[in-house]
């Protein structure tokens, strides 16, 4: 039995605390530990005393945002989101008990660092003592785009902090940079995974592997260098056997069926889709240069093709493909490819690429798992026997199941979507422009940014218009606040206000997160605000987009953008509540260290 203490807590709201501190409390005692909880909400339901942190062997801190650890000092901190802490509960205790005993060979130090501590003053040369360890990392996420590389620096800063080595190989958007070699893998003490895409775990084998989000790496990239020192050995490697490792195991695989996972294997999906409908769509863009129909044989024809009738086509296929590939991995990503191919065929639009990726995978793993060949067959199976029987059970519930009733629900989708005007317009706008704001970048903003991608392939581009200009404001509303009342912002913040600039205009809306993690409460909202605005009145003036990524570089293509004069009037009238929702907060509910600065 081992004694934990755990504190949650979540700007969203009271209920994610709740909920977080409830699972953590109900799962420790499940599994024969002794845990009190401190939900620090509007009222703390349990706040921790002195003599109960003494007692403790370890300390979770289950929070979206900063928290206070200086009452923890000296003992192992295990950190994680609410998120994590309410859908994988028992992974998150596994872990934490696993810290226990652990000592950093760093003088005295026991406790996992908090990103802002010192190293000890006894630690002149980190880089010469015993205590040295080499990390290997991945980080991926699904656009390969901004959290690809700030978890990647954070994992850097986190290691040299500690005292370690780490080399991280970013699978971004442009392909896998600062590849590992097979020396680089043979000498890590561990390895470290921060993903939120599927990451090809295969050449890990043997090796201490710890699996986590980019928000967690990016959170605090100490906290997970150091549970990867106590992270479960891969592939029955020689880090020893026995019921935790088995324990652990166990809980990876209910992680990957638990609601996360279906999520997961979409974001996969998309992630691949991405450069596909990115390079496809602004080709299309570049033919309207030479007008929206050019004649058969011109330059702008050509790009028409090249554009619409192959990197289009393309689009459902590769989502499709690649959901099947995350969920069965390479046995799943033939009859992924297929039916989706097939859903497209039969008029069923991106849901029914969904649909196919995700019956392929699933159908592909149960046979894999399910049917059994003599051991000389066993070499048939990834090449014969999942390919062949997979892709004839998806494409006969595609034709003959799902064909219709999907295509009959993309129909009515795509009818309702075409007469929107008015106030369902704005409304639909309002809802998109201000998912795209709630988590910049994350499951909301992902859900928001794959609708209006999907629908290009079947002509609708106003949605695409409404959530490109809601996804620009953020950035660019909090880099004009910086701007226009310093006051309110540090040095620093000043600065990234400069950079948050440039990543708006890009349609790079993670370039808001800085802000956002400094001061949740006030900026969130105001993101929120002025991306609706501008995801509204973008719908209201009929703006339409036919490319899916660009920002404000598109513009400057002919016909790529419908009112291309209304729709910069969107971008600036959200960018401008952006910039007076975050200094009106900021003014009517100043933080008293703000206040003491000022």
């Amino acid at each position: 039995m081992t004694k934990i203490v755990a504190i949650t807590a979540s700007p969203a709201g009271e209920a994610h605390t709740q909920m977080a501190a409830e699972a953590l409390r109900r799962t420790a005692q499940a599994l024969g530990h002794e845990i009190l909880v401190e939900a620090q909400g509007g009222n703390v339901v349990t706040a921790l005393g002195d003599e109960a942190i003494a007692q403790a062997e370890v300390v979770i801190v289950g929070a979206d945002g900063a928290v206070e650890r200086d009452r923890f000092s000296g003992k192992p901190v295990y950190a994680v989101s609410t998120s994590e802490a309410i859908r994988n509960t028992e992974m998150v205790i596994q872990s934490a008990v696993a810290l226990v005993g652990y000592r950093p060979a760093l003088g005295a130090l026991k406790t996992t660092p908090h990103p802002n501590d010192p190293l000890p003053e006894d630690v002149v040369a980190p880089e010469t003592t015993v205590a040295n360890k080499f990390f290997v990392g991945i980080t991926s996420c699904p656009t390969g785009i901004a959290h690809t590389f700030m978890a990647a620096e954070a994992l850097k800063q986190g290691a040299t902090k500690l005292g370690h080595d780490i080399k991280v190989e970013t699978q971004g958007s442009v392909g896998a940079q600062n590849a590992l070699t097979e020396d680089d893998i043979a000498r890590a003490d561990a390895v470290i995974i921060a993903a939120d895409t599927h990451v090809d775990l295969s050449r890990f084998g043997g090796k201490r592997l710890y699996q986590t989000s980019t928000k967690a790496a990016i959170h605090s990239g100490t906290d997970v260098v150091t549970a990867a020192l106590a992270a479960p050995v891969a592939g029955g490697g020689q880090g020893g056997s026995g019921s935790y490792i088995d324990d652990v195991n166990r809980a990876k695989a209910e992680r990957s069926e638990s609601r996360s996972g279906p999520y997961k294997h979409l974001l996969t999906g998309v992630s691949y889709m991405l450069p596909v409908i990115v390079a496809g769509g602004l080709i299309i863009a570049l033919s309207f240069v030479f007008g929206i129909n050019p004649e058969p044989g011109t330059f702008g024809d050509a790009l028409m093709q090249i554009g619409g009738g192959a990197a289009f086509a393309l689009i459902v296929p590769v989502l499709s493909g690649f959901i099947a590939f995350s969920i069965a991995d390479r046995p799943g990503l033939a009859p992924g490819l297929i039916g989706g191919m097939l859903a497209a065929n039969l008029d069923m639009g991106f849901l029914g690429g969904i649909l196919a990726g995700f019956l392929a995978g699933y159908v592909a793993l149960f046979v894999r798992d399910k049917v059994k060949l003599p051991t000389n067959f066993e070499g048939l199976k990834p090449v014969l026997v999942i390919p062949l029987l997979a892709t004839l059970i998806v494409g006969l519930l595609l034709v003959y199941v799902f064909g219709g009733p999907v295509r009959f629900l993309m129909v009515g989708l795509t009818t309702y979507l075409e007469g929107l005007t008015g106030t369902n317009a704005l409304l639909l706008g309002l809802i998109l422009g201000g998912m795209m704001a709630i988590d910049m970048g994350g499951p909301v903003n992902k859900v928001a940014y794959t609708f209006a991608v999907g629908l290009l392939t079947t002509n609708l581009y106003a949605p695409m218009a409404a959530v490109m200009a809601a996804g620009m404001t953020p950035p660019l509303g909090l880099a004009l606040a910086t701007f226009v009342s310093k006051k309110y912002f540090n040095q620093a913040e000043q600065e990234a206000g400069k950079v948050a600039s440039v990543l708006g205009i890009s349609f790079i809306t993670e370039g808001a997160i800085p802000f956002a993690a400094n001061d949740p409460l006030r900026v969130i909202p105001a993101c929120i605000a002025g991306s609706a605005v501008a995801g509204a009145l973008s719908m209201a003036f009929g703006c339409t987009l036919r490319a899916p990524h660009g920002g404000i570089f598109v513009l400057a293509i002919p016909n790529a953008v419908e009112n291309v004069g209304l729709y910069i009037v969107a971008i600036a009238a959200g960018t401008l509540v952006t910039a007076l929702a975050t200094v009106q907060l900021k003014h009517w509910f100043p933080r008293k260290k703000a206040v003491a600065e000022v």
